[in-house]
């Protein structure tokens, strides 16, 4: 009679402790569908291609996904740079840069800090003809050191080229000082969404930088549509970028520095009282990109890295206000 009592109460135990096992994995298992979601909204919402510039380098992922990409470029160098996508013909590779592209550069430039400007443009015709059959297809606008950008693009799958030719104090490009990363962009779409805007940007060779100049504090997403595209003075298309101003920022000198074909311009180190805080590089007629940027109250110019930009109406100051 006692043993089974005993089996009796030994039974309702053993089920009432499997009961409780069963409730807790049940518990856990919903516990972890909870922390799989949360983890997987944190990778949407890091869904980013990240860039870091050391020295002169650009530490990134050699292939990425096709379509809509943001860039968040970390310069955590003590230089000023930029990132631009370059897309060259079919079977030209970073190789054939270095070795035919590079050098009529280097030279050219040399000479023009020399103060032979006419012998220093010279040698930009020792450039191959596939060279102008160059496409850039948008990247950062100009960041000051310890800043980060952030911009978007679309990317068909391909082969591309990433650079910056800021120059350093001697008059050196940072592409030639090892700031040229090749990258793949693969089938793979990201699935990202293109951006909305709550600032709108136009840049023509017409109309220069149009936009509403009314912005208030705060986090902003710019749009810039590119209406045309040119080749200016010194070779290349127009661009916006966007710094702040402080008190003893000089418009004359910025607006000198902007021009790389000037021996003392896109030079280290940038204008005093002059922060960059990115934008977007330079794109094809009808494209547009993106830049995400906080903007606290001051001064601050949208300004093209193009000869004299106050000139073709590509410097424009605005007021952020409390």
């Amino acid at each position: 009679m006692k043993t089974h009592v005993y089996l009796k109460s030994f039974k309702t135990i053993f089920f009432t402790l499997l009961s409780l096992f069963v409730i807790v994995n049940i518990l856990s298992c919903k516990s972890d569908k909870k922390q799989t979601k949360a983890e997987e909204t944190t990778i949407e919402k890091e869904n980013v291609i990240n860039i870091l510039t050391e020295n002169m380098d650009f530490q990134m992922a050699d292939s990425i996904p096709s379509g809509w990409n943001t860039f968040k470029y970390n310069n955590a160098s003590p230089q000023t740079h930029f990132f631009l996508i370059d897309k060259y013909p079919e079977g030209i590779t970073l190789d054939s840069v270095k070795t035919r592209v590079l050098p009529p550069f280097d030279s050219g430039m040399k000479l023009i800090n020399e103060g032979k400007a006419e012998e220093g443009f010279a040698e930009f015709g020792k450039l191959p003809a596939w060279f102008m059959e160059l496409k850039n297809l948008g990247g950062s606008g100009l960041i000051s050191p310890g800043l980060i950008a952030e911009t978007t693009v679309k990317l068909d799958p391909g082969y591309y080229i990433i650079e910056c030719y800021v120059k350093m104090s001697n008059g050196m490009w940072h592409t030639s000082m090892g700031m040229a990363k090749e990258v793949i962009v693969s089938q793979t779409n990201s699935g990202n969404s293109e951006p909305s805007a709550d600032i709108k940007v136009e840049i023509s060779s017409t109309d220069g930088i149009v936009f509403n100049d009314s912005i208030s504090k705060g986090n902003h997403c710019f749009s810039v549509f590119y209406k045309d595209q040119i080749v200016h003075e010194n070779f290349i298309g127009h661009d916006v970028n966007l710094a702040k101003l402080d008190d003893n920022a000089n418009l004359e000198d910025l607006n000198s520095w902007m021009d790389w074909s000037n021996p003392k311009g896109l030079i280290e180190p940038a204008p005093k009282g002059v922060t960059f805080l990115g934008g977007v590089n330079n794109m094809l007629a009808g494209d547009t990109g993106y830049f995400n940027v906080t903007l606290t109250p001051g001064k601050y110019v949208l300004i093209s890295e193009v000869p004299n930009p106050a000139s073709k109406n590509m410097l424009k100051t605005f007021v952020v206000s409390e």
